[in-house]
């Protein structure tokens, strides 16, 4: 069983940085691969970026790249999207998630969610 606790959402304005962090617990939790998914009110849910845990390699949806950035502290099991440039359209519940797959399965299935935090950006 892996548990994840998402922090650090919060209502900012157009421009604005903000990061995410995403603190994994459980057994083998440093071989998942990790990543954030996003769902805004109406819509489905959309998938931000992810991390492998051996390497960290890093994958971002289209809609954010060269925004936001995703990074993993493997002393802390922690996992974080440091986002820069917020739009009104990045407002938003973040999701973060744990596979113990690939990042292709963590898009597709995502075994393990975290509760999800919201972040609201204003124009």
């Amino acid at each position: 069983q892996v548990q994840l606790v998402e922090s650090g959402g919060g209502l900012v304005q157009a421009g604005d940085s903000l990061r995410l962090s995403c603190a994994a617990s459980g057994r083998n939790v440093r071989s998942y691969a990790m990543g954030w998914f996003r769902q805004a009110p109406g819509k489905e849910r959309e998938f931000v970026g992810g991390i492998t845990w051996n390497i960290g390699r890093t994958y971002l949806g289209d809609s954010v790249k060269g925004r936001f950035t995703i990074s993993r502290d493997n002393a802390k099991n922690t996992v974080y999207l440091q986002m820069t440039s917020l739009k009104p359209e990045d407002t938003a519940v973040y999701y973060c998630a744990a596979d113990p797959g690939s990042v292709d399965a963590l898009k597709n299935r995502g075994v393990y969610w975290g509760q999800g935090t919201q972040v609201t950006v204003s124009s």
